[in-house]
């Protein structure tokens, strides 16, 4: 999987979406995301093997990139190539898992821990909560600065991630990052197109 000078990644909250989530997806296919983290950390194997099959179609279908979180069994049944874990979940991928994996992500949340996953063969890394998240009000954003550091600590892509949006992707951009990942403004934006395009003139004004 390649990944592009700045990649503007929409991560999945089926609970969050706004209208059919199916539909959605293909408007972001549609419109231009770079690509997909399905996340649905609430589904169990089999479940996620079901929405997982729907939405790699529908991706395939606009040459979006898609990868699955969590869920190694599913992918590997699925033949899906890119998984997106948490750094635990890297610690213990098996050395068949790794070979079977063209694409692995791991989320980190500090320098040591992007190190890490860069030692473990990642092929990128996301870093955050980068500015304040509705995902996690109770925990202070790690900002900008670390941002910056993890991307100097490490040689592969650093996907920023956590409350980003199209008045602040570009100051990510600026630091350094390979590319941003936002979540609930791209489940519940009204035109998926327009607000694609806002992020993509955002960057483009860096």
């Amino acid at each position: 999987m390649t990944i592009s000078m700045f990649d503007i990644v929409c991560v999945t909250d089926f609970k969050s979406c706004v209208g059919d989530f199916f539909q959605r997806i293909d408007a972001l296919a549609r419109g231009g995301i770079d690509a997909v983290i399905l996340r649905e950390k609430d589904l169990n194997d089999d479940e996620y093997f079901i929405l997982a099959q729907k939405v790699l179609g529908i991706c395939s279908h606009y040459n979006t990139r898609c990868i699955l979180h969590g869920h190694i069994k599913a992918a590997r049944k699925l033949n899906a190539k890119a998984i997106h874990l948490p750094l635990v979940a890297a610690r213990t991928l098996c050395d068949d898992d790794r070979a079977f994996f063209e694409t692995i992500g791991v989320s980190c949340h500090s320098v040591g821990e992007a190190k890490e996953a860069q030692s473990m063969g990642a092929s990128y890394v996301t870093f955050g909560h980068v500015f304040e998240s509705c995902c996690k009000p109770e925990l202070p954003p790690r900002g900008l600065k670390e941002l910056a550091e993890v991307v100097g600590a490490v040689s592969l892509p650093v996907w920023a991630i956590g409350g980003i949006n199209e008045q602040n992707i570009a100051k990510t951009l600026h630091e350094g990052a390979s590319g941003a990942c936002l979540r609930s403004q791209l489940m519940r934006c009204e035109n998926i197109r327009e607000y694609i395009s806002l992020l993509k003139k955002a960057i483009s004004r860096k």
